[in-house]
């Protein structure tokens, strides 16, 4: 089911790169995309453009990886975790939707009751125990998950899901970068028939953005 041709991607049609066009139809095609590339190269942007367009609700999920400080700073989950879900707020804007009507926070108790929400925003600590069941899932900054989290969190997707696992092995924020489990389920996945992995090279934020990401 690639891109039709009098589809325009909430404006972006028209500006995709060819990486981009085969980023773009990948998740519509497959169950699993998987991207390991350079912030400012709209993967998350795109995927959250094409979780709208696929339908099913959005289940975006990140890596909290100050995990141990979170329970001394204020306030409860949500208002712990908010500043992981910053991007996903760009992204929504970026495609014309209001965040705070259509993120399942408590505090939109009226969307929630009205079915105007479709997105929920959790970290991976949520997973154990739960059933993933006809969603899109985008798992963000996948290079700050533990080989641990993954599996803990894919093995609860189901098949009517699509999976979208974004992330850049040159941003890893763990104390210990080895540790993350980003790239061995790169190399995992990389020849399963259901999935695809696609890179994106062009930095839309600018020189100065790319220049800063190629410092080691």
């Amino acid at each position: 089911m690639p891109l039709h041709g009098n589809n325009m991607l909430f404006g972006y049609r028209e500006k995709l790169t060819d990486e981009q066009f085969e980023y773009v139809n990948s998740i519509l095609d497959n169950q699993l995309t998987i991207t390991n590339s350079k912030s400012g190269t709209g993967k998350t942007t795109l995927a959250v453009a094409c979780a709208k367009m696929l339908g099913k609700d959005l289940l975006y999920t990140f890596a909290p990886c100050e995990e141990n400080k979170l329970g001394f700073t204020p306030g409860d989950v949500e208002e712990k975790e908010e500043k992981y879900i910053q991007p996903l707020k760009d992204a929504l804007i970026e495609i014309g939707e209001m965040p705070d009507k259509v993120i399942a926070f408590k505090e939109n108790v009226d969307n929630i009751k009205n079915g105007n929400t479709w997105v929920e925003a959790k970290s991976h600590v949520f997973a154990r125990g739960t059933n993933i069941k006809n969603k899109t899932v985008i798992i963000d900054e996948a290079q700050n998950f533990l080989k641990s989290d993954l599996k803990k969190l894919l093995t609860r997707i189901h098949d009517s899901c699509t999976v979208i696992m974004i992330g850049h092995t040159g941003q890893i924020d763990l104390e210990n970068p080895n540790a993350s489990g980003f790239e061995p389920y790169i190399e995992h996945f990389r020849k399963k028939d259901y999935c695809k992995v696609v890179n994106l090279h062009w930095n839309f934020r600018g020189k100065l953005a790319s220049d800063a990401d190629d410092l080691i």
